[in-house]
């Protein structure tokens, strides 16, 4: 199977060489700490098998969360400390997403934009969740943003997990929705895209869109996604999954780089060539901003207003879930058991190798 860090080392030289200093020093970093991922390079630690006299080399992975082998762990920790604050209702997943028209400013202004993204998405959504025909009261949001489409295309939008339900204005009761509507997406896309609109007039990019942008139908997306836990299981990928994973690469050839994917409307798993430097291009622009925050909370799920989690639960008159204890410092590498990939035995460390570059981030 060819991986992302094979292509890579092969061909990231030369999209180095040709682009530059045109290169983002983000874009630069990725591709480094791609190639470098779980090698010698960033350093790792010694086992040995008593039982069979094997030794194995465990090197450090990359921690980038752009690497495809490094996000499942994330994802998996990110769960396990999401269900400290699920509530036993149904949830729905609701999308934002932005015209094609505006690509060019967002893909020029990444940071200004996709903070207007989130900004505007969650305020929109906010107000119709007020008026008491819908919810009627502050709702809780865990939003993501993604910014790619099924063949690496540029495709900025933000999903969103919402419960059914809301915390009364009064604050004295929590307000259920019905099962399956939350809001009307009709009311909902256009209450996104005026304010998105005076947002942009805010920072002074309002000029550089096209005119016929505001007079175009938005796109927003609601869907029921049952109770909590199969919800934060279903949007766990979204949240820690990159652009492109390996399963998805299926070769390299002639300086050509076939993957497949999954077609939208039907379903059915397609492929795609590109040249090798196309695909790095397209890999790339998926790359977001140095510290840039793609998980947000609002409304109930924001650090102010989290108490109120533990009191709702009283309401619905369910147990509270036990906490997840992440305090834990203790070295993963030497708490984990290895295991000899020859005999199967437990393996003894050794010693803890020094990285040949630099520490990982």
């Amino acid at each position: 199977m060819t991986t992302l860090a094979e292509i890579v080392c092969q061909y990231g030289a030369a999209y180095e060489a040709k682009y530059g200093e045109r290169l983002l020093p983000s874009h630069r970093r990725v591709l480094r700490d791609i190639a470098q991922c779980r090698t010698a390079a960033l350093g790792g630690h010694v086992y040995h098998c008593d039982g069979c006299n094997e030794t194995h080399y465990q090197y450090h992975s990359c921690q980038n969360r752009h690497c495809p082998q490094c996000q499942h762990d994330q994802g998996q920790q990110w769960l396990e400390r999401q269900q400290a604050a699920l509530l036993p209702v149904p949830y729905f997943m609701v999308t934002f997403t932005v015209p094609s028209a505006l690509h060019e400013v967002a893909r020029r202004h990444q940071k200004v934009v996709y903070n207007i993204l989130f900004r505007t998405s969650a305020a929109a959504l906010q107000d119709l969740a007020w008026d008491p025909r819908y919810v009627g009261g502050q709702i809780g949001m865990v939003g993501v943003l993604h910014t790619w489409g099924r063949q690496l295309n540029y495709h900025p939008h933000a999903h969103y997990l919402v419960p059914a339900g809301g915390l009364s204005v009064d604050g004295e009761q929590w307000v259920s929705t019905r099962h399956n509507f939350l809001v009307p997406v009709r009311a909902l896309s256009i209450l996104f895209r005026a304010k998105f609109r005076d947002a942009l007039k805010a920072v002074g990019l309002f000029d550089q869109v096209p005119a016929q942008v505001w007079q175009q139908d938005w796109v927003t997306h609601c869907k029921p996604m049952g109770r909590g836990e199969g919800a934060l299981k279903y949007l766990a990928p979204y949240i820690f999954r990159v652009a492109i994973n390996n399963r998805r690469i299926l070769n390299v050839t002639d300086g050509k780089v076939t993957f497949r994917y999954r077609e939208s409307d039907t379903g059915k798993w397609r492929t795609s060539t590109l040249p090798a430097e196309e695909f790095l291009r397209r890999f790339l622009q998926h790359v977001l901003p140095k510290g840039f925050v793609k998980v947000r909370y609002y409304g109930l799920f924001s650090p102010s207003l989290r108490h109120w989690l533990a009191v709702i639960r009283l309401w619905l008159d369910t147990s509270e879930p036990e906490e997840i204890n992440t305090d834990d410092d203790t070295d993963v590498d030497l708490q984990r058991q290895v295991l000899c990939p020859t005999c199967g035995q437990v393996m003894r460390w050794v010693q803890k190798l020094r990285s040949k570059s630099r520490c990982p981030p």
